[in-house]
């Protein structure tokens, strides 16, 4: 495979992180499992920035979202995969 366009961190985790320049909606990325060295495809639903989070699994607000095999945060709206996982959807439980 050639360089990711998103890293997941550890195979639990429900995001990925992309890891390219602004990633456009429609497009196919390619995701490296880190824990793994597994491969894996989403398509993107959304424009995506760099260091933003891409869902791989469809979520629901108040879903508990994984990254580094930890809890981050939880959904305030729906997500289906693919798509834009950031501030507009996901919130820190500390707040």
């Amino acid at each position: 495979m050639s360089q990711p366009d998103f890293l997941v961190h550890d195979k639990a985790d429900n995001v990925g992180v992309i890891v390219v320049e602004t990633v456009e909606a429609g497009k196919t990325l390619r995701g490296l499992v880190m824990e793994t060295g597994e491969n894996v495809e989403v398509q993107a639903l959304d424009a995506i920035p760099l260091g933003h989070k891409i869902a791989l699994i469809d979520m629901n607000e108040d879903d508990t979202v994984l990254k580094y095999s930890s809890d981050i945060g939880r959904m305030i709206a729906g997500a289906k995969i693919g798509n834009h996982v950031h501030v507009h959807n996901c919130k820190t439980k500390r707040w």
